[in-house]
């Protein structure tokens, strides 16, 4: 026999699941679009108030600025073919209509100059549920500095 709160507690963890399920899609579809350099499709995740802080400078993007295509097709044209953005590490939170998932992201590439590129970034994204359907109201993405005065990035890390 199943109890009332033994039900309630089944119906939230599959809810809760069901959510972690859309947020890894939507996760998904953005590192897919980045692969076929796709921004615009890439920036259908998020909502018109994004925040981001980008590995690339400014200090951060807001509103019709962090959801400006233009700069993403920018850094795309950058690269020689596809640019693999590997999630790994991923935690997922949800509670009710908002979320926040952080990540350690592997990327690589090649630069048009022939650079090949492999660098692994951290990663927190904040979401919200609008209409049914998670969107991304807040990105930040960064790389740790070396702390010996140099200021330079430590991109030779790994995990």
């Amino acid at each position: 026999m199943t109890t009332d709160s033994a039900r309630t507690s089944e119906t939230a963890t599959d809810a809760r699941r069901t959510d972690e399920e859309q947020i890894r899609a939507v996760l998904a579809d953005r590192a897919a679009a980045t692969k076929a350099r796709d921004a615009r499709r890439f920036l259908s995740h998020t909502t018109p108030d994004l925040v981001e802080f980008s590995l690339a400078p400014p200090l951060q993007y807001k509103g019709p600025q962090a959801r400006d295509p233009r700069a993403l097709e920018a850094w795309y044209a950058t690269w020689q073919g596809p640019v693999e953005v590997t999630p790994t590490q991923l935690e997922i939170t949800v509670g009710g209509d908002v979320a926040f998932c952080h990540s350690i992201n592997r990327m690589r590439g090649t630069k048009t100059d022939g650079f090949e590129v492999e660098l692994w970034s951290r990663a927190t994204v904040g979401l919200r549920r609008i209409d049914g359907v998670w969107k991304i109201t807040h990105a930040h993405d960064s790389v740790p500095f070396l702390m010996d005065g140099s200021g330079r990035a430590a991109l030779d890390l790994k995990p």
